[in-house]
């Protein structure tokens, strides 16, 4: 006899969420360890973040495949959403300030997002921020 467990939808919609994020986080790291030399230079022309580009060049693909594996443990999983939240708001308000603050737009996202450009890329945040 099979045992069938009735999730509810709230359950059901965390779980997608997670998936969601575990996807994106996983290919964007990925992407910059790849193209890391690529990510790391668009990170040093970017003014702001200069003096970290090469710190950054590790420790942003880090911080996003730990968060992955974080975000598909069930016991850590609340503490993921809010890492994720906190990382995506991070993400989007760089996007925000180099798009609308700065003079020039350069960042180092993935190839498939960098086909999005700017608005594209930060509405895709955004999507994942909600």
């Amino acid at each position: 006899m099979k045992v069938f467990v009735r999730k509810d939808w709230r359950s059901v919609v965390v779980e997608v969420i997670c998936w969601l994020y575990f996807g994106l986080f996983v290919y964007a790291a990925f992407d910059k360890l790849f193209q890391f030399d690529k990510f790391v230079v668009n990170m040093g022309q970017s003014g702001m973040l200069t003096p970290y580009a090469s710190v950054l060049g590790w420790a942003v693909p880090a911080v996003e495949i730990v968060l992955a594996l974080v975000l598909v443990l069930n016991w850590y999983r609340l503490l993921g959403l809010y890492m994720a939240f906190s990382l995506m708001t991070m993400f989007t308000t760089y996007i925000f300030i180099v798009r609308y603050v700065m003079d020039n737009e350069l960042c180092g996202f993935g190839t498939a997002i960098e086909k999005l450009g700017w608005g594209g890329h930060f509405v895709l945040n955004i999507f994942f921020v909600q």
